[in-house]
């Protein structure tokens, strides 16, 4: 039997990633055009309004969201070639 060094559980990390991020930006880039479009918030931008935050926030909301999905998919990219290549 092979000795295989075991990687930490990261499916469930790998899994948020993608989730928080895919929220991130409908919450954001969605509040956004849903107040440009409609005048009127929902989600997060509903929240940074009652906080008196400028409306540009849910477009960084939206960025955040970006950044997370991007990060998902380097972890994603990386570990399907680890495991190709031994």
């Amino acid at each position: 039997m092979a000795n295989q060094s075991k990687r930490p559980d990261s499916s469930t990390s790998q899994g948020l990633l993608w989730l928080f991020g895919a929220i991130l930006v409908i919450q954001g880039f969605g509040s956004a055009i849903t107040e440009a479009g409609w005048d009127t918030s929902f989600g997060v931008a509903g929240l940074m309004r009652a906080a008196h935050m400028p409306e540009w926030t849910t477009l960084l909301v939206g960025i955040a969201g970006l950044v997370l999905l991007g990060m998902a998919a380097r972890r994603h990219h990386v570990t399907r070639r680890a495991d190709h290549h031994p």
